[in-house]
């Protein structure tokens, strides 16, 4: 009955070990399946997207819900490695945190073109226009959006849903990037994807928000500050969930985010986040370290929530 829990915990130390397959990911193997169907779907419709969205959720959740049940057929641990072995694949945490410090490292050398290179690997936006401070915020957002995304979300999905909640919940992660942007391309055909993609992350943008405001100590921030920039800026940000992060993020650690920002398809002027100053390099390392104070506390949130569901079926068998 403890599987849930059992599992989950050894997602996340795999995670925690491993990081992301640099090749062969789910993630990566998924979305080359994605783009296959969308050569055969797309077209520049609402209707057209939200088939292609639905046919691609709910085969993955059909295939997570089948592996469950077998897990569950042979014995506590099958079920555990079924649960691990999704959340390992939902969560990017580690990597999040790997891929921000070594931008960190980059920057204080001054290595600009290296810096460049790697911000792909964080975010959207386009590098070729930034120079170390608008690299610098880049990073730092989205450290700040993807430990809700790449982590939190994962982890309560799995908490609440086991295998096929979890699974979904990346698929759905992952077709908003894909498909999710405003561009003129997908404006339409996305619009499923974005929506679905908004609605499974209110919860754990909101749980995001909470965590870091218990976590801001110990990296030198405010909870206090953590609590006023969200409430005070979260609802300017054009994403209902991205702006509860970066606002928290941004009151915990005392700077201020947003502004300009420079997307392959269109450039947004973003809402002011927090009331400090302009984030540095060093801004950049603490939150990290923020992040994976969160990450941290989230798993134990996690393992707590699905031990207690897992007594709560034992005392109904």
């Amino acid at each position: 009955m403890f599987a849930l829990a059992i599992g989950i915990g050894a997602g996340v130390v795999a995670d925690a070990l491993l990081g992301d397959p640099r090749r062969g990911h789910p993630v990566a193997v998924f979305g080359s399946v994605a783009a296959a169907l969308e050569r055969r779907t797309y077209s520049d419709d609402r209707r057209a997207g939200v088939l292609h969205t639905a046919t691609l959720l709910t085969a993955v959740g059909v295939m997570g819900a089948a592996a469950e049940r077998a897990g569950r057929r042979r014995g506590t641990v099958v079920e555990a490695a079924c649960v691990a072995a999704a959340t390992f694949v939902a969560a990017g945490g580690t990597t999040l945190c790997r891929t921000g410090e070594r931008m960190a490292q980059l920057l204080r050398a001054g290595d600009i073109d290296g810096a460049r290179g790697l911000l792909p690997s964080l975010c959207g936006r386009d590098p070729s226009v930034l120079d170390a401070p608008g690299l610098t915020r880049a990073a730092l957002e989205s450290i700040a959006e993807n430990t809700s995304d790449a982590q939190i979300g994962p982890l309560m999905w799995a908490a609440v849903g086991g295998t096929p909640a979890v699974l979904v919940y990346r698929v759905a992660n992952t077709l908003d990037a894909m498909i999710g942007s405003r561009s003129p391309r997908y404006a339409r055909f996305g619009w499923a994807a974005a929506r679905f993609d908004d609605l499974v992350n209110l919860a754990p943008a909101r749980v995001t928000g909470l965590l870091v405001m218990a976590a801001a100590p110990l990296v030198g921030g405010s909870p206090a500050s953590a609590c006023r920039a969200w409430r005070r800026d979260a609802a300017k940000h054009p994403s209902p969930n991205a702006g509860v992060a970066e606002a928290s993020f941004a009151g915990a650690l005392g700077i201020r985010l947003g502004g300009p920002t420079q997307y392959a398809h269109e450039l947004e002027i973003r809402p002011t986040l927090g009331d400090g100053r302009v984030p540095d390099v060093e801004d950049l390392a603490r939150a990290v370290r923020l992040s994976r104070a969160v990450q941290a506390l989230g798993a134990l949130i996690a393992v707590s929530a699905a031990c207690r569901s897992g007594r709560r079926a034992s005392a109904r068998w």
